[in-house]
């Protein structure tokens, strides 16, 4: 079983990338097999609490005030309509809800009405998770207190890049959350964005990023750029779908334990496409029709393809290790509650 290291360089990264497809895919496969129960996926929702107003420039988002893209700008949700939303993705077959608030930092009495969001959703029996943008390391301990597993804040790019895309925000500010969601004890949800326009090199170097933090984020979003007419990166040459297929296969062997997440992009992505990330070793998804603000595959849809791949949705975040499918009477395993259908976190 592959130990998970911290110290990879560029070199070793970018080396992985260029491997011919079929052996990168044979070697991410067999780390994700190694380490995870190959056949399930976890599945999770994410819901949009706060809408649109941010007024930071990250140019691929629909929610910065300062873009045209028809997104209207929403106040934070009550706590009940929340928990309706919960409750539904919860009976559609999702084990851990995510929230998104569209702020840059959000104010001390503003994570105080999020954290009494979370002990409500957290009551649900769900895992939670939330991304409100930069956090104080009070805040942080607000949120845990709170009941709250999973903080998500990207890295969004490679260092060299990140300016290219955000000027608001440092690249410091982001690995500074980061530390304050550790300290606290909160468990970190940490990815990036490709088909940005970044090369090879800079998709390698995310990564690396990525995988030399202090500790490896227990989940791993990767998301394929969605273009929003309005934003600066509209009109982008889109990413060649077998170079994300290998990013999402570099990211399993660099850090193995992780839970690999195909996140947004995922509506334009075909179900071959989709079949051969899985097999690269992503094994979490976001289920339901909307992700923040653009659009995600229907629950129906990613039901029939889990069961067309015979993959069954995980219960919690711990995947059963070890090279065999467990089955869905292996505790830690899957749930078929609905029928093999499937979600991601």
């Amino acid at each position: 079983m592959t130990a998970p290291r911290h110290d990879w360089t560029r070199d070793e990264v970018c080396a992985l990338f260029e491997q011919p497809f079929n052996d990168l895919l044979a070697q991410a496969h067999a780390v994700h097999r190694a380490h995870h129960d190959a056949n399930a996926v976890q599945v999770s929702t994410l819901l949009s609490i706060k809408t649109g107003g941010c007024p930071e420039d990250c140019a691929y988002c629909p929610q910065a005030a300062r873009y045209d893209t028809g997104v209207q700008a929403h106040k934070l949700m009550s706590v009940e309509a929340v928990l309706e939303r919960a409750r539904a993705a919860q009976a559609a077959g999702a084990s851990r809800f995510c929230m998104g608030a569209a702020w840059r930092a959000p104010k001390d009495r503003e994570v105080a009405q999020v954290a009494e969001i979370v002990s409500a959703v957290k009551a649900l029996g769900l895992e939670t998770c939330a991304t409100l943008g930069m956090l104080s390391g009070t805040q942080a301990e607000t949120l845990k207190s709170a009941g709250l597993d999973y903080y998500n804040h990207n890295l969004d790019s490679a260092p060299e890049f990140y300016g290219e895309i955000i000027h608001t925000r440092r690249y410091q500010d982001r690995l500074d959350t980061l530390e304050h969601v550790r300290d606290a004890g909160l468990k970190t949800c940490c990815g990036g964005i490709v088909g940005m326009g970044e090369t090879r090199a800079q998709r390698a170097g995310l990564l690396q990023a990525l995988a030399t933090l202090p500790e490896h984020p227990q989940s791993v979003p990767i998301n394929r750029l969605v273009q929003v007419a309005g934003t600066p990166l509209a009109g982008t040459v889109e990413l060649d779908p077998f170079e994300f297929v290998r990013t999402i296969a570099a990211a399993r062997i660099l850090m193995p334990v992780s839970m690999v997440r195909l996140s947004a992009g995922r509506a334009g992505m075909s179900d071959e496409l989709q079949a051969l990330c899985f097999f690269a070793g992503a094994n979490s998804i976001f289920y339901g029709e909307k992700l923040l603000t653009t659009g995600n595959p229907d629950v129906e849809h990613d039901r029939a393809l889990f069961a067309r791949l015979g993959l069954c949705a995980l219960e919690g975040d711990t995947p059963a290790a070890g090279p065999s499918h467990a089955g869905p009477d292996v505790a830690g395993a899957c749930r078929t509650g609905h029928g093999c259908g499937h979600d991601a976190a």
